[in-house]
């Protein structure tokens, strides 16, 4: 559709349930979380997966989320021939700055549906982690909201502990 002259080239969408979502501008509390995030990711995970930061996923043929970070599956072609599937897929991460209740409603369905088994909002303004888990098409059933001082595993990896205040971004006195 950018080529089509539909989209800007570089104007930021997402296909979510065969509908293009226009996505907003990134804060830079949204920005600073997802680099930390990131970063510390992929010095735990090394060389058990790969960390790819807002690169598409392949739901299905009518969803194609850009999520914040997604943890997938090492491909010995770099993915070069596909975009992650939900059966390589690891860990999501949404950083929600204005985009909570959207993270949290609309994309966990689409997640859910597609059977991702471990799905996170980061909430940078209220500082606290929804952990979303137990996929159905409905929507997950477990939802674990943590406070900032907390940590988490994600599920693939439970021996990998991250603290809530790594990936946050720091609280700037004013």
């Amino acid at each position: 559709m950018a080529e089509a002259g539909i989209f800007h080239p570089e104007e930021r969408v997402e296909l979510i349930a065969g509908q293009i979502i226009r996505m907003s501008a990134k804060g830079t509390a949204h920005t600073a979380a997802v680099r930390r995030t990131a970063k510390i990711w992929r010095n735990l995970l090394e060389n058990q997966a790969e960390v790819y930061t807002q690169d598409p996923i392949q739901l299905d043929d009518f969803s194609e989320p850009e999520p914040d970070i997604a943890v997938v599956r090492i491909d010995p072609l770099d993915y070069a021939d596909h975009h992650p599937t939900p059966s390589e897929v690891y860990l999501i991460i949404e950083v929600a700055d204005s985009s909570f209740k959207y993270d949290r409603e609309t994309k966990a369905k689409a997640y859910a549906k597609s059977g991702i088994a471990d799905y996170w909002v980061l909430d940078v303004i209220d500082r606290k982690l929804h952990v979303f888990r137990e996929p159905t098409q409905e929507g997950y059933h477990s939802e674990v909201i943590l406070c900032e001082d907390a940590s988490v595993s994600p599920l693939q990896f439970p021996e990998e502990a991250i603290a809530l205040q790594d990936i946050l971004p720091p609280v700037i006195a004013q």
